[in-house]
């Protein structure tokens, strides 16, 4: 399989990113048994031929998205057929990070609220209350969108664009936007050689990168 401009991360990758714990990156996008049956996943992810629990960049920020709504004590099934619904609307496999989501969202949510009884939950959206505080632009803020609507690269700093995940450059992993390495690396040399200014050197690049980076880990961490 062919993993150009797809992406490549773990489960616990995934956790580090999402802040979603490996456990339920697992139930929500490969599925679980239970005693009675067998929960499917949201969607089929970009690596689902593969035969480990990776995913691909899409489906990591489809994740942030059902995340941010888990949080706020919206049930699965409610997304679950939120998701299937915008898949429809928009006509893509991962319609949370269409930037149509911005603007048909609240739509998709309230019509899946209404079709499971949760009456707190819809009198909430009525309000604008619920989809606006876990959809409002910040979600969103650092997502760069390509021509086609879809979800491009993702610059994880809040109003910093040092640090970007781009499924082209390192199977997505954080890099440098303007140096293309990996933040992981660079934080690892600089602790081996105890020297911000020889890990500089050894990457080619300024030592005010080499803070980003460390930056960046530490707040990932």
């Amino acid at each position: 399989m062919n993993l150009t401009g797809i992406g490549l991360y773990t489960l616990q990758e995934a956790e580090k990113l999402t802040g979603a714990k490996a456990r339920e990156v697992s139930r929500w996008l490969f599925g679980y048994s239970f005693k009675d049956g067998h929960s499917l996943p949201l969607w089929t992810t970009q690596l689902a031929e593969l035969d480990e629990k990776v995913i691909g960049f899409r489906d990591l920020l489809e994740l942030r998205v059902v995340k941010a709504f888990r949080s706020h004590n919206v049930p699965l099934r409610v997304i679950r057929v939120a998701i299937e619904n915008a898949k429809a609307m928009f006509g893509t496999d991962y319609p949370l990070t269409a930037n149509r989501f911005l603007t048909d969202g609240k739509t998709v949510f309230y019509e899946a609220l209404m079709g499971h009884g949760e009456i707190e939950l819809t009198d909430l959206l009525r309000r604008q209350l619920v989809f606006e505080h876990i959809v409002r632009p910040e979600l969103y803020a650092g997502i760069e969108f390509a021509a086609d609507g879809h979800a491009k690269r993702w610059f994880p700093l809040r109003h910093n664009h040092a640090v970007v995940l781009d499924p082209e450059i390192s199977f997505g992993k954080p890099v440098l936007a303007e140096y293309g390495v990996r933040t992981d690396l660079v934080v690892e040399t600089y602790e081996v050689e105890k020297s911000r200014k020889m890990a500089a050197s050894l990457y080619g690049i300024p030592i005010s990168a080499v803070d980003a980076a460390i930056r960046y880990e530490r707040l990932a961490a």
